[in-house]
C-alpha cells in the first residue's frame, strides 16, 4: 500500500466521531478526517476537499491538479488496482476517546 492515494470528500459520516465518506475513483469509503479538519470551521467545509488518504484517515489536504497526478503515476506503475481493492475490503474503525 503506498503512502496515500488521493480521495475527494462528498459527505460528513458523523460529525461527531469526525467522519467523511471520501470517493477514490468511484470508490466510496469512510475516513477519520480529525487531520485536516480546522478548528473554528464546520465539518461539512470539507465537502468537496482533496485530501491524501491511508489506512482509513485523510492525512492531508492537497489540490486537484495534485490530485489527479497522483491518481494518474499509480495507474501508469500498476498501483492503482491495489489501492481501490484495499479501499473495498479495508475496515476503518474509529480510535476510541482517549482516557
Amino acid at each position: 500500500m503506498c503512502l496515500g492515494i488521493p480521495g475527494r470528500i462528498v459527505a460528513i459520516a458523523d460529525e461527531d466521531a469526525m467522519l467523511a465518506v471520501v470517493d477514490v475513483s468511484g470508490v466510496r469509503r469512510t475516513v477519520d478526517v480529525v487531520c485536516v479538519a480546522q478548528e473554528g470551521e464546520p465539518l461539512d467545509a470539507l465537502i468537496g476537499v482533496w485530501v491524501l488518504v491511508h489506512v482509513g484517515f485523510a492525512m492531508s489536504r492537497i489540490d486537484e491538479e495534485e490530485a489527479a497526478a497522483t491518481l494518474k503515476v499509480l495507474a501508469e506503475i500498476g498501483e492503482m488496482e491495489g489501492e481501490l481493492d484495499a479501499m473495498r475490503t479495508g475496515s476503518v474503525a474509529p480510535l476510541a476517546p482517549a482516557n
